[in-house]
């Protein structure tokens, strides 16, 4: 399943409007507004130079006159005005999506049951570590992605797009899923039998998975075939693939990653591992389903 964040490559327009409005706030402190100072004590010196003059001639000005001159004279102009006003408020919603939290919507159910049509999810951007935002380097090393995890990360078919998927591998690990059964290093997952789920006009088949230890809802369509047609894809040799199923070994700094909804996903069984350098980080709750507000919460 692919999904796009909000407004495309948001993290570059943000890093953009953050740069120009930064610049221009920069620039009003410590030049412009000195400037705007400055012309503004030249136009009020000759202004009290003529008042003063007036005065001696009897007449006499308003006070509230001069006040009004200097204000607009002060006055920023509205492009200016605005980019400053816009600055640290870009600058807070940059930081916060780049090194913090960041929302991405749900369009497909290759994550059911887990995860619906049209939630709104939020994804933890320093559990794997801190990355620089736009180039997505990581700069400070935290936690390794764990078996079980919801995983955001940029498509290794096309690192443009953003993917939703579950770290079923870890580095190092021997993956088997024969018959539409997993097995991790040797060792069987177990299932436990759960309600037929129902996605439109289909009844699949839905079980409790336990990969080691994190328990979560997958489901199956037994009218699917078990065998899958992969790409051509890095490391492939490290994959077999029978009418049952395969059989893949995960390589160092990649991750193997599966959707909950096992025969509508195209995940790594079809397009390889996933690197290091394209994690985004760690779903984990749910903001909002406009279609559903009981969908808001935590989940796994």
């Amino acid at each position: 399943m692919s999904f796009q964040s909000i407004l495309g490559n948001f993290a570059l327009i943000l890093f953009v409007l953050t740069i120009v409005t930064g610049v221009i706030w920069f620039l009003d402190v410590f030049v412009f507004a000195k400037q705007r100072r400055k012309n503004a004590d030249k136009a009020l010196a000759e202004y009290d130079a003529r008042r003063a003059k007036l005065a001696a001639e009897g007449l006499k000005l308003e006070e509230s006159t001069r006040h009004e001159l200097e204000a607009n004279l002060l006055k920023q102009p509205v492009w200016i005005e605005y980019s400053g006003s816009f600055f640290p408020v870009i600058a807070l919603v940059f930081f916060l999506r780049s090194f913090l939290f960041e929302p991405f919507k749900i369009p497909s159910g290759s994550m059911l049951p887990t995860l619906f049509i049209g939630d709104l999810i939020l994804v933890n951007k320093f559990t794997y570590g801190i990355r620089l935002p736009v180039i997505n380097k990581k700069i400070i090393s935290i936690n390794d992605p764990q078996r079980g995890d919801v995983m955001v990360f940029k498509y290794p078919v096309d690192p443009s797009v953003d993917y939703i998927k579950r770290v079923i591998g870890v580095p190092g690990d021997k993956i088997v899923y024969k018959n539409k059964r997993l097995s991790v290093n040797g060792k069987d997952v177990s299932y436990t039998n759960m309600p037929d789920f129902r996605d439109n006009l289909d009844y699949l088949k839905h079980y409790k998975e336990d990969l080691t230890g994190v328990s979560h809802s997958i489901l199956i369509n037994e009218q699917r075939p078990a065998y899958v047609e992969p790409y051509d894809f890095k490391d492939k040799g490290l994959c077999t693939y029978d009418n049952e199923g395969f059989a893949c070994t995960v390589p160092a700094g990649r991750y193997f990653m599966m959707g909950d909804n096992r025969d509508n996903s195209q995940d790594s069984r079809y397009w390889g591992f996933v690197p290091d350098e394209n994690i985004v980080g760690k779903a984990f709750f749910i903001w909002m389903n406009f279609g559903d507000i009981e969908r808001i919460g935590s989940f796994h």
